[in-house]
Formats: C-alpha cells, structure tokens, sequence
C-alpha cells in the first residue's frame, strides 16, 4: 500500500527546508528526511499543522510516497549524492523517480543517469538557481535527465518555479534535454553569474577609486541603472549593498568587508569544459581568476609595497557624470560578452552531447527566480526566437546595435583603467573576444607557423588546398 505524500525531499539545509514549504505552500503533500533527525523534527514542528510528513528514515519516507514515486535529493554535491542513490536504488520500484536538485557536476549526472536507468528507476538532475529566497519564493528550474520523467516532475516544478511574462503565468522551468543536460544548463548560468558579477565589481572600482564616488553616491548610480536596460537582480542587490551600515561601528559594510571572493566550483567547470570544447569562454575564465588573485591576500599586501604603478593618475577626459555613463555602457557591453559567450558554449556542448536545448527557452528560463534574472534576457529570448540558429548573441541586430552604440565608451573606460591602473580584467577580456571576432584575420598565421617551425605540426594555405610543411630553418639559411 502507497502512501499519499505527492514528493519526498532528502536534506533539510535551508535550500531544502524552502523548498519544501514552497512545495507544500502549492497544495502538494511533502516527505522530509534529514540525516540529523532533530533537523527534521524541528523543521515538521515549527510547520506543524501543513502537509509535511516527517520521516526518520529512508525507507518510512518511501513508504509515505504515491507511486510512481519522486524523490528530490538536496544534500551537497559529490559522493554524498552517490550514496543516497546506492541507498535508494533498492528502497524503489521501475518508473520510480530520483532527482538530484544538488549543484552537481554534468559529468557525474551523466554517470549517474545512466546508473539509475540501468535499474529502471527514472533520473532527473535539475539546476536549482535562486538562493534560498527563490527556493521559497520561486527558483529557476532546469531538469534534464530521463524524458520519461518530467510528465511525472512538470506538476510540481512548473507550480513552484518563479513565473515571468505579463501575466506572470510562464514558469520559469521547462525541461533541457537528456542525462546531464539540466546540471550542463545550471553550469552556464552559474559562469555568466560569475563574470556578470565580476564585471559590477569592477565598475564601482572604477568609480570609486578614479572618481571618488561615495557609497551614498553608489547607491544612487546603481539605483538609476537599475530603472534602464542594466535591470537586472545582481544591479539591484549590489544598490541595497551600498545603503547597509554596520551596526557595531556606523560605517558602511561593504568597507568592513575582507577582499578575499570564494568559490564552490561551477564557474571553474564551466572554464574547464570550454577549453574541453574549444570554445573562448574568456570572461567566466578571467573571473574565476580574479577570485584567486582576491585570495591572495598575504601576497597582494607584500607586492603592495613593491611593485610600482603608474607614476601619476591620467587626467579625466570627461566630468564625472559622464564618465559614470561611459562606465554604465562598458559594464552593458560587457555583459552582452558574457552571454554570447554562455550561449556559444551552451551550442557548443549541444553538438558534443547530441542536446536537443531551445535556447531562447533557457533565456526564458533565466528571466525570473535566478541569480542572472535581467531584463534584457527578454531581448535575448527575441533573438533566438527570430534566429534559432543564431551563432553568437552579438550577431543578433538589437546587440549588434547596443555594442556598436558603446563601444567607444568601453574602449575609453578599459584605457582609462590601464593608465591609472586600475585592474579590470573582465571588462578588458570582453574588449578582446569582442575585437577578435569581428577581425577577418588574426595573428594566429604566425602562430602556426611558430609550430610548423619548430615542431613540424603543418599548416593550411589561404591560396591552395591542403596541408603543408615547410623547412623553414633551411630556408631562412638559404634565403
């Protein structure tokens, strides 16, 4: 005999607890294991009276549930995932359902998909993007996996995602493709994330310490770029940033802040999978490396006070209110890098993996609940949606546009931050993809030549077909 419960969750850490409520705030019956049992105990006292059922073990919790059965881990990345499967797989019938909310590594849900479809149990992993607040207010959801699996999971994820379009009636959730295509689409997100915020925190280096900008006068600028095409869920946090005070000591927070960025590892994966592909995903890279420069914080101190800068700060060509403006469309510019990049490798791994992924859905997806919601995802959504076999964002015309539009402010701010400085490793990265891209012939003639040189490793011909080696050491001899 089945039990009721419409879904069980395993892993009550604040993301699992909200969840779990925003489930069973959506009329659905919830199961909760925690590993710590007085974690589940307090968790069903404090909601006592609400449809969620407390378990102490595995198994109660799979007796609780209606078949076919759904079972949500969100417990930490890694081998705790593949210990909760082994624990499951046996506790489960065919058509029963495992899903991985965890931010898990596509490769290890691949392997795991497989694992858990060789039993003929259904695997879902989904990307789970929002933070704790959209957990219960509303995620971003990206579930990929087994196909057969999301008629059973579409109820209870399209209820509970965040919901964006004039109605606010179009869930942020839709499925991505097959084994690790959900935690592959997570992946990206969370790279964009990281260049996107990189990119912020470098333009109030900027206006902080080029132009002298007080946290009262940051918050007003990131307050007005939040009412134009900036808009956009990381520009509004960064304006609430600048407005909190320490209680303790009076001054403002973020001051009292140590410069030293953590990391959990998907913008890493996201970088290490583009050089697995050959795609240039140069910004996530730049800002992953950033975040180990921050941390290099003993070092950074002792150089301080060696290495020289410039000998004196370059004049402002322009008054301040118009400097911040050419900041404000170097920092848009840039973001419009960081998601064609995203995008290019999202089509990239689609051709490697053999993923059929609706690129202006994921856009759509991205709207609402996740960290990367912007308002100008909209506009990317279009340009899928007009050209579903858009190779890169900034061929799109309403990018095009936009960059042509900024493009001589962000080469004026990126040299302006050289001659004071002042390191802006994103926005100068996203200046150099973006310059390569539109130049017909690069350098890398040279470059091939280098190799065909000293490693004979050949070379193709712009006025023949084939493939080539030259002697050239003899002929230089000769010639």
């Amino acid at each position: 005999m089945s039990g009721q419960c419409d879904i069980g969750l395993v892993g009550l850490a604040v993301m699992g607890q909200n969840l779990a409520l925003n489930m069973e705030g959506h009329g659905f019956c919830v199961a909760v294991f925690n590993r710590t049992t007085e974690t589940m105990r307090q968790f069903v006292a404090k909601h006592r009276g609400r449809k969620l059922v407390g378990c102490e073990t595995l198994e109660q919790l799979v007796a609780q549930l209606a078949r076919p059965r759904k079972v949500m881990l969100m417990v930490k990345a890694g081998p705790p995932v593949d210990q909760m499967i082994e624990t499951l797989i046996p506790l489960l019938e065919p058509g029963d359902v495992i899903i991985d909310g965890g931010n898990s590594h596509f490769a290890d849900t691949q392997r795991r998909w497989r694992q858990v479809e060789s039993r003929g149990l259904l695997y879902v992993g989904t990307g789970v993007s929002g933070g704790e607040e959209g957990a219960l207010k509303g995620p971003s959801l990206m579930p990929g996996g087994s196909r057969a699996a999301w008629d059973l999971i579409r109820p209870i994820f399209t209820a509970i995602a965040a919901k964006v379009g004039p109605n606010h009636d179009i869930p942020c959730c839709d499925w991505i493709g097959p084994d690790g295509a959900g935690h592959y689409v997570k992946m990206v997100h969370n790279g964009i994330e990281y260049g996107d915020m990189q990119l912020i925190c470098e333009a109030y280096f900027l206006m902080k310490h080029l132009l002298g900008l007080s946290n009262d006068e940051l918050h007003e600028v990131f307050d007005q770029w939040n009412q134009g095409e900036l808009n956009s869920y990381l520009i509004e946090i960064t304006r609430d940033i600048f407005r909190v005070k320490d209680p303790e000591t009076g001054q403002h927070l973020v001051d009292l802040v140590l410069d030293t960025a953590g990391a959990k590892g998907t913008g890493k994966w996201m970088s290490q999978h583009a050089l697995d592909l050959g795609v240039p995903s140069t910004l996530v890279t730049e800002a992953v490396y950033a975040r180990s420069l921050s941390a290099m914080k003993e070092a950074r101190v002792r150089a301080s006070r060696v290495l020289p800068g410039p000998e004196q700060t370059p004049l402002l060509p322009e008054p301040r209110k118009e400097m911040i403006e050419q900041v404000r469309q170097a920092l848009y510019a840039a973001k419009i890098v960081s998601y064609a990049q995203g995008f290019v490798q999202l089509r990239a791994a689609a051709e490697e993996f053999q993923w059929p992924l609706d690129y202006g859905r994921i856009a759509q997806i991205w709207r609402g609940g996740c960290i990367i919601r912007a308002q100008f995802l909209d506009r990317i959504k279009e340009a899928f949606d007009q050209q579903p076999e858009l190779e890169n964002l900034l061929l799109a015309p309403y990018f095009c546009q936009s960059v042509q539009r900024c493009q001589r402010a962000w080469r004026q701010v990126v040299a302006l931050a050289a001659g004071a400085g002042l390191p802006v490793p994103a926005l100068a990265t996203a200046l150099a993809y973006y310059d390569g891209l539109r130049h017909e012939r690069l350098p890398a003639n040279l470059l091939q030549a280098q190799r065909d040189y000293f490693g004979a490793h050949t070379y193709q011909r712009i006025d023949r077909p084939g493939v080539f080696h030259t002697p050239w050491a003899q002929l230089a001899r000769e010639q």
